[in-house]
């Protein structure tokens, strides 16, 4: 726990709403979309939010339009921020300190995202200087995510992000090389694509675009999927038992079934479907996707 030294454990990379203030039901803007029914300026409560900070609708989320909130994950930041960073002080008991609390989010949500992507790499078990250097940098974003409001506002995260990332990178990049690295489709706009026959084994996919992608039965070990945009992606019958950098968020936005291979520390969501359906026809082959 975050107590004390302000130290973030494993266990601390997740949200933990009951620690928490509501903070992602109030800091962010959202437009109303196919993710969320409504208009909400930021820092305004969303009109769901309780007086205990609990959500009204929490078991009607995606029937009410709220699909967005189900696969949303403050990597534990909110939290950190209530309980540590404010000593927990909320924002209603204290509304003098609620907008730079707000604004404190912002910043500890990127560094917490770090976090995890960090300790992630360190599963990996890379070579020695890659693992020295994985580690220098998981402490340097403790120590920044330690900070006072202070100096976690006058930080400039977006370069601190754009360090890591290269290092993330290249500990992806030497993850996929064990067997052959794959294609490279960094980015790539996939959305609405039949993937059915492509070969994913250790592909690049950092930041790609899948939303509404055919993945099915596709085997993506080894594939980097570092925030790539898995919503409404088709992962019936896929492999992603070896994927590299998989977050729970990104498997909670896809569909899969009882056929879909997930790592072992990241269980099934509850609204996919548990009954095998008969698989499709093979697709007509399109050539090599991006």
């Amino acid at each position: 726990m975050f107590e004390g030294s302000g130290s973030a454990r494993v266990g601390e990379l997740q949200a933990d709403c009951a620690r928490c203030f509501g903070l992602c039901c109030v800091a962010p803007a959202f437009a109303a979309s196919a993710d969320f029914a409504i208009d909400k300026p930021a820092g305004q409560p969303c009109r769901n939010l309780r007086a205990d900070f609990g959500c009204a609708i929490h078991t009607e989320l995606r029937e009410r339009g709220f699909s967005g909130c189900t696969v949303f994950d403050c990597f534990g930041a909110g939290q950190r921020v209530a309980q540590v960073t404010f000593g927990g002080r909320d924002w209603r008991a204290a509304p003098h300190s609620a907008q730079q609390m707000f604004d404190v989010f912002a910043v500890m949500r990127p560094l917490h995202e770090l976090l995890w992507y960090l300790t992630e790499a360190l599963r990996l078990r890379p070579p020695t200087d890659l693992r020295t250097e994985l580690e220098a940098a998981l402490v340097e974003t403790e120590r920044l995510a330690g900070g006072s409001p202070e100096t976690l506002l006058a930080l400039d995260v977006d370069a601190h992000r754009a360090t890591v990332n290269a290092l993330l990178s290249r500990t992806a990049d030497v993850a996929r090389a064990h067997g052959g690295a794959g294609a490279d489709l960094r980015g790539a706009a996939l959305i609405g694509r039949d993937l059915r026959r492509a070969t994913l084994r250790g592909a690049n996919l950092r930041g790609a675009l899948l939303i509404g992608a055919d993945l099915r039965g596709v085997d993506l070990a080894r594939a980097d999927l570092t925030g790539a945009d898995l919503r409404g992606a088709d992962l019936r019958g896929a492999d992603l038992s070896e994927v590299l950098f998989l977050h729970r968020s990104q498997v909670d936005a896809a569909r899969g079934d009882s056929r879909t291979r997930l790592p072992q520390r990241i269980s099934r969501p509850g609204h996919w479907s548990h009954l095998p359906l008969t698989p499709a026809r093979p697709a007509r082959r399109r050539g090599r996707p991006g």
